[in-house]
């Protein structure tokens, strides 16, 4: 018998590569305001807590800049009408959500990108696969805490001994362990293998592919795995 009946996902650098878009948001945001623009690889090290620690990371003076909430709302308006311009899936991400759901596992994604855009790309992109889709909002406190896991769990009839929360950040790991689930993380996302390690990674895979035997019982993750 299988120990999971549950798989939770990161969205970004997990299940979609949305680097180029969340750099093209951020840099109409710097750009309306008359700021250089931010380069992809620095783009990719500040996500993962939230749009609003994004834009922190973006501007000069950070939180404190007077222009803060401005920049927020011009991020987010542009955002969400071009959150799909290049966005895309991983490969051999749909062909692993697909075999997930028909083995019969329940599926669902845990995010800090705002809830709006998480419940729109769950649909477009996975459609019928994803059964709970959760992002950012006010009534839920953002990852690491484990409030939006914990209520995706619920919301699936789960427990969190039966889930596995699957990543690519430390932000994710810390979720996972804050929520008592398993979680696994990827090192195709925005963080690379050495820097998994680093923050305290026991479980990684480097292929979607890879998660399927290790959910029916096989070591195929790293040495160091639990």
């Amino acid at each position: 018998m299988n120990r999971y009946t549950t798989v939770i996902f990161d969205l970004d650098g997990t299940l979609l590569d949305t680097l180029d878009d969340l750099t093209a948001g951020v840099n109409h945001m710097l750009s309306v305001l008359k700021l250089p623009p931010c380069l992809p690889a620095q783009v990719r090290q500040w996500v993962g807590d939230g749009s609003e620690m994004l834009i922190e990371r973006c501007l000069p003076e950070g939180r404190a800049d007077l222009r803060f909430a401005q920049a927020c709302h011009i991020y987010r308006d542009y955002y969400l009408t071009h959150s799909r311009d290049k966005t895309a899936p991983y490969r051999g991400i749909p062909e692993l959500l697909t075999k997930l759901h028909r083995t019969g596992f329940q599926l669902g994604i845990v995010s800090n990108k705002f809830d709006p855009a998480v419940k729109e790309m769950a649909q477009v992109y996975f459609a019928s696969l994803i059964d709970v889709a959760i992002g950012e909002s006010e009534n839920i406190r953002r990852k690491p805490a484990p409030d939006s896991l914990l209520r995706a769990i619920e919301q699936l009839n789960s427990l969190p001994k039966e889930t596995l929360y699957v990543g690519d950040s430390e932000v994710d790991i810390m979720t996972a362990a804050n929520a008592g689930v398993d979680c696994v993380s990827v090192t195709w996302g925005f963080r690379n293998k050495d820097h998994l390690i680093t923050i305290g990674a026991r479980q990684l895979i480097d292929r979607p592919e890879d998660l399927l035997p290790l959910l029916k019982g096989a070591t195929t993750c790293h040495s160091f795995c639990l």
